[in-house]
């Protein structure tokens, strides 16, 4: 049997390119690259479970104990786990790790559902497992189960009545500071402060909250975190699903699952940014979106976005400052179904106010130009999913040109103009490329509109109309003034 604590069970890469698995303890020592998993969800979910442990065990007490311990301490961590051990054992008897306090009696369900991108019953009893896949693994060793078993009560999306999501929500926005030093200064740099768990915190030792305990009631009972506080261990601890695995000799072969498991309610992750409609209003998980994670996507994430108290980057990117890059990654879900994951190397942004307040607008420029884009081709192309592929695209080509301008705005210059240029110079590119071709042929309603959409494209640029104005004030540049009596 495994215990996830004293057991060498993590598969691991080292600076030389050589393969071992290591205990937990041993990311502390020496030229320990990173995690090795098979995927990449597996790979971000390993990350923040290492977090979770020194967290848990030995995490720094402030900013100057965090400093004082930057070097590892293998032996002193390696102690300070071993109190946890006898609640990290995977199977046997007693608590078991993130599994159901009681023993569940029910269904044998395949061990393929313990990945998030594996099918459901339902799809595949309807054969609409188009995305996802069943029957890949018929049976898992120790080590890859307890790691998939983490991702799935890190990162669950909504399974149905009663199968609950995690508490950030279906397949959450992941943001980790990365020195790119190795595994030991990653997850030093993304451990909060605070003080050591006891073993009475982790939710598998003690019987399961669970959240609809009679079935009379459709509402769900809520878990709050403890008072004072909304980043408790049980963050990189939580428990959503009722699950209990099966073994057959070394493998494990099955899963029995319960609904209803705890249903968290106000609770915040470290490693996660949030975001909330209006101030005052409870605080939610952002959600990666599909396709390229790039400039655009920054807001809230990795920089600035702050300034509306709308939006609050995740906890550890808001602790540090240095150099490095930020790694960005999650599931693109759509519902209960996954669509992409992705996994993105940003810079590390850590610039003064008014820089950041700068970059902020730069990012809201293309935003609005983008915009403009989307809404003037569509004469052109019907299609709203076209459309936002030509918008998607708009952003890709400007993204070399918004990190040369982002190097110039730490040097102090004002890249206004210049911006403005990049951003309309793509734009008519892009639209003149599916506006003029066979323009010859189509109906004259369609190329007169055709013609119009051009004419407040170029106008949009040049500082008229309501996205042309925001253009134009978020760079900076002097709106021009409408006459009484001209249209633009």
């Amino acid at each position: 049997m495994l215990n996830l604590i004293e057991d060498p069970w993590i598969p691991v890469i080292y600076e030389d390119g050589a393969k071992s698995l290591i205990a937990p303890w041993q990311m502390a020592e020496e030229g320990i690259l990173r995690p090795n998993w098979p995927r990449p969800d597996l790979n971000i979910a390993c990350y923040e479970l290492l977090i979770g442990l020194l967290y848990m065990a030995d995490p720094p007490h402030d900013a100057e104990d965090w400093d004082h311990r930057y070097a590892p301490d293998p032996a002193r961590l390696r102690k300070r786990l071993a109190s946890f051990a006898k609640a990290f054992n995977l199977l046997g008897d007693g608590p078991l790790f993130l599994q159901d306090f009681e023993k569940l009696d029910g269904a044998l369900k395949p061990v393929d559902m313990l990945f998030i991108d594996s099918a459901g019953a339902n799809a595949a009893k309807n054969n609409s497992d188009i995305m996802v896949h069943r029957k890949r693994y018929g049976k898992i060793d120790f080590p890859l189960a307890a790691m998939a078993l983490y991702t799935l009560q890190a990162f669950a999306p909504s399974g149905g009545k009663g199968l609950l999501t995690s508490m950030r929500g279906g397949g959450p926005l992941v943001t980790l500071v990365d020195p790119q030093t190795g595994l030991w200064p990653l997850v030093w740099s993304n451990t909060p402060f605070g003080k050591a768990a006891q073993l009475q915190d982790l939710p598998w030792m003690r019987p399961t909250r669970i959240s609809n305990p009679t079935g009379a009631s459709k509402k769900k009972m809520e878990t709050f975190p403890p008072e004072g506080e909304v980043y408790g261990v049980e963050a990189f601890f939580g428990m959503p699903r009722r699950l209990r695995l099966i073994s057959d000799g070394g493998y494990v072969c099955s899963v029995v699952e319960k609904t209803y498991g705890t249903n968290y309610a106000k609770w915040m992750h470290p490693l996660s940014p949030y975001y909330r409609k209006n101030v005052g209003e409870e605080w939610l998980p952002v959600h990666p979106r599909a396709g390229f994670f790039g400039y655009r996507n920054w807001l809230g994430v990795i920089s600035g976005g702050m300034s509306s108290g709308t939006r609050e980057l995740a906890l550890t990117l808001r602790m540090r400052g240095g150099e490095g890059t930020v790694i960005v990654a999650g599931w693109v879900m759509d519902k209960n179904k996954p669509r992409d994951f992705i996994w993105s190397v940003q810079p590390f942004i850590c610039l003064e106010p008014e820089t950041e307040y700068r970059l902020e607008c730069l990012v809201r420029a293309a935003d609005a130009a983008g915009a403009v884009l989307r809404d003037s081709l569509k004469p052109v192309l019907a299609g709203g999913s076209a459309r936002e592929a030509e918008l998607e695209a708009f952003f890709v080509a400007t993204e070399n040109q918004f990190n040369l301008h982002m190097q110039e705005l730490l040097a102090g210059v004002d890249v206004g103009e210049r911006w403005l240029g990049d951003l309309k110079f793509q734009a008519l590119k892009q639209f003149e490329t599916h506006a003029l071709l066979n323009l010859a042929q189509r109906d004259m309603a369609i190329i007169n509109k055709t013609v119009e959409a051009r004419k407040n494209l170029a106008l949009a640029f040049q500082g008229y109309g309501k996205r042309g104005k925001i253009i134009f004030e978020e760079l900076g540049l002097e709106v021009p003034i409408i006459q009484k009596g001209k249209a633009a």
